[in-house]
């Protein structure tokens, strides 16, 4: 009897909308924790992990050099990965494509570092900071000089992070708005007009953020492409989800490109001083991928390389196929 009452009350409430609403009010406080989690693990205290320094010359004390390297090990909490090279233009061509963050050059006067803010503002700001005090209890006067500085709107580097995240989450909203009040629009439909929002979406983050703000000089053929693939491929996110899952697509989209992904992307802190988890996944996942080229087009356009773009454009195919796919089935079974 008492089974039967439970079980009818449970189909009532079931049947009710305060089922979903239930159901959300669990899902947006897992949702604050892990989102509140993932940043706080991936940039309240970035720590070091690996860091990769050019060597270039030669030292007339090896014991100075060798308790300086040690030293800035200690200092940082790292290890530095020493990459010698023969001279220092084979050095300053590897910071140019972003193989190294950092040259060290040994010279029989002192030792000078050459940091590149432009490769990662957050590990020249660690390098800068340590290695005064590390070269004095050497006993070697060390030179620090920044050979690749921020663009002077952008002093923290923080720039590239926010139009990437602004790409990412317009991309993914705009998606949800066209379920909501565009349900009609069939398949191909839905995706056209996802990539009109988001090509008009990524020539309004230049407008604003270079030529009314003046924040970052953007170059605009290739800025403007990274922005709106960035947007079609999270818009293409949500719709794969929809497709697969329906009114709950949101959650899955959340966790992938905001709270994984946006933590990940080496926007904010870079790729060396993030856990090394979120190091190795986030040039994998679309946010990363943005970052990491609009990152190069800015500052080290002579050597943009493929990875991203494949990483953009493989997701976008992917949940493309996947939406598409999934529609036709449905009016298939329909119809």
């Amino acid at each position: 009897m008492v089974v039967d009452s439970v079980r009818e009350r449970w189909e009532t409430f079931s049947r009710s909308p305060f089922l979903p609403g239930t159901v959300i009010i669990f899902v947006a406080a897992i949702a604050a924790g892990l989102f509140a989690g993932a940043y706080t693990y991936a940039m309240a205290d970035p720590t070091p992990h690996d860091i990769p320094i050019a060597v270039t010359g030669t030292s007339t004390s090896e014991a100075t050099h060798v308790a300086f390297v040690e030293g800035m090990d200690r200092a940082t909490g790292a290890s530095l990965r020493l990459q010698q090279y023969d001279s220092y233009e084979q050095a300053r061509e590897a910071v140019d494509r972003q193989e190294v963050f950092a040259i060290l050059q040994l010279r029989p006067e002192g030792p000078e570092l050459d940091v590149s803010s432009a490769s990662g503002a957050t590990v020249a700001q660690l390098l800068a900071q340590v290695t005064p005090a590390v070269s004095a209890s050497v006993g070697a006067h060390l030179t620090v000089r920044d050979i690749n500085p921020l663009q002077p709107g952008d002093p923290h580097g923080l720039a590239i992070f926010y139009i990437t995240l602004a790409s990412v989450v317009v991309g993914f909203v705009g998606a949800t708005q066209l379920t909501v009040h565009a349900a009609r629009l069939g398949p191909g439909q839905t995706l056209a007009f996802t990539a009109g929002y988001a090509v008009l979406g990524g020539l309004a983050i230049i407008a604003l953020v270079d030529w009314v703000l003046g924040t970052l000089r953007l170059p605009l053929p290739e800025s403007w492409l990274i922005l709106s693939l960035t947007m079609f491929t999270c818009g293409v996110v949500f719709h794969m989800f929809t497709s697969l899952i329906g009114r709950w697509a949101i959650a899955p989209t959340w966790v992938l490109l905001v709270m994984l992904g946006n933590a990940s992307s080496g926007g904010a802190v870079a790729w060396p001083l993030l856990p090394s988890l979120f190091a190795a996944v986030g040039q994998w996942l679309p946010p990363g991928a943005a970052v990491n080229a609009q990152h190069t087009a800015i500052y080290f356009g002579a050597n943009q390389h493929a990875f991203p773009f494949i990483v953009l454009i493989v997701w976008a195919a992917v949940c493309s196929a996947v939406f598409v796919y999934r529609c036709h089935r449905k009016q298939a079974q329909r119809g």
